[in-house]
């Protein structure tokens, strides 16, 4: 499934994680909800002067904002290049927000730095 063909939450899921969004990323809340509630995502991780890694993101579904969402990405179907990382569900939604921004700029889908300095423990 392509970021194009996900469906938006609905006004009353969105509005639970409203408090938690600013700005203009509450644009993207509606769809960024609708691929959370999938719990798997495709990507590439752009790597400069270099070939894309192939991803596969996937997460368990929390009901509140405030709940744990533990994230697992493996890359390029390889278990030995798997990570994963805990946060509040509506930290990880922002990723998701991001990750819809960076599509919508480039085309390709991919997290951020941040979310790749949080699943990689490099700010702890």
């Amino acid at each position: 499934m392509s970021i194009e063909q996900i469906q938006p939450a609905t006004q009353q899921q969105a509005s639970v994680y409203l408090p938690y969004i600013q700005g203009n990323r509450r644009n993207f809340l509606p769809f960024a909800i609708g691929l959370y509630q999938k719990g798997i995502l495709e990507g590439h991780r752009k790597i400069e002067s270099g070939e894309n890694i192939p991803f596969v993101a996937s997460w368990n579904v929390a009901t509140l904002p405030s709940d744990l969402t533990r994230c697992r990405l493996q890359f390029d179907a390889e278990a030995d290049l798997s990570y994963e990382v805990m946060m509040a569900s509506f930290e990880f939604i922002t990723f998701l927000i991001e990750l819809m921004e960076n599509y919508k700029r480039y085309r390709i889908t991919d997290f951020s730095q941040a979310f790749y300095r949080k699943l990689l423990r490099l700010d702890e």
